[in-house]
């Protein structure tokens, strides 16, 4: 069943046995087995996708409700403990991948040394399911789709220059003074373009386009340009903190700070959750707001 299940979320051999870290021979074998079982073809096969037939759909939705009550049952005793096991794949911000971070996730590892972590680091959007990755930690609007979003908290945003910058350039008191100044823009990895900035006035959201001449799509990356004095930024307390607190950057416009942006996991199914998948849910709800008190509120 956790074969079949993942053949109609995958919808590939291959991608099938990489995520279960198996043969592809073994795959088909089992699908093929299972079908002979039930009397009934579950999948239409062709040369490039794999689909559910109107039998195969009305088996998934049955097998999803069994793998859940599986793994409810069999990890009843262990979610407290030390005893949860098996391959976790997690995809994180590269703007979270800071040692407060890691060294988190390093604690997360002490209290269940028996779950295999893998995690990612990127700043374009994943597919989930095609690429088996279990949850992904985000920051910002969600676009509307099947995934389950589970609120973490919300980070505050910080629009700040170098020092170095606006000694040269001048400190923009107004909205309309950023016309005269040069603006790091960030590509969103949804559309490639850049990401607008967003401020607030009167209580009222605010858009601006960030226009200069540079943009940068990873995070770290994106700071460093405010550092080195390319222009103006707008990035999350979390990520620029520390170079307020040195000096290194400035902030500008604070009276016109944007309202803090939702941070969240994303997970497939709420439905058939591995367990493993819930305690790492649970510990980052905990957890992270820790990391960073002045720059993150949880919910």
């Amino acid at each position: 069943m956790q074969v079949f299940a993942k053949l109609a979320e995958l919808g590939s051999f291959t991608k099938v046995a990489e995520a279960m870290q198996t043969g592809r021979p073994y795959v088909t074998r089992t699908i093929q087995e299972l079908e002979a079982s039930l009397g009934v073809r579950l999948f239409q096969r062709t040369t490039r996708k794999v689909r559910l037939t109107a039998e195969g759909e009305r088996f998934y939705e049955r097998v999803k409700e069994i793998l859940a009550t599986i793994a409810q049952t069999t990890s009843m005793f262990d979610r407290s403990g030390s005893t949860l096991r098996g391959r976790l794949r997690i995809d994180i911000p590269t703007a979270f991948s800071q040692h407060g971070f890691m060294e988190s996730l390093r604690r997360f590892t002490q209290a269940y040394p028996e779950i295999e972590v893998a995690l990612g680091v990127t700043d374009r959007t994943v597919d989930l399911v095609a690429e088996g990755i279990d949850c992904v930690l985000r920051i910002g609007d969600l676009p509307d789709s099947s995934l389950v979003a589970r609120d973490i908290g919300s980070a505050t945003m910080v629009t700040c220059a170098s020092a170095g910058y606006l000694q040269a350039c001048g400190v923009p008191q107004t909205l309309q003074a950023l016309a005269g100044h040069r603006c790091v823009g960030f590509l969103s990895g949804q559309n490639n373009r850049p990401l607008p900035w967003h401020f607030s006035v009167e209580d009222e959201d605010r858009p601006h386009t960030p226009r200069g001449g540079i943009t940068v799509n990873e995070s770290n990356a994106y700071v460093q340009c405010g550092v080195a004095g390319f222009g103006i930024i707008q990035a999350p307390g979390i990520t620029v903190g520390a170079f307020l607190d040195s000096g290194e950057l400035v902030e500008v416009l604070g009276a016109f700070r944007p309202k803090p942006r939702r941070v969240s996991v994303l997970y497939p199914s709420r439905t058939h959750l591995a367990p493993q998948v819930d305690a790492f849910v649970d510990w980052l709800k905990k957890h992270f707001p820790v990391l960073h008190p002045d720059w993150f509120k949880a919910h």
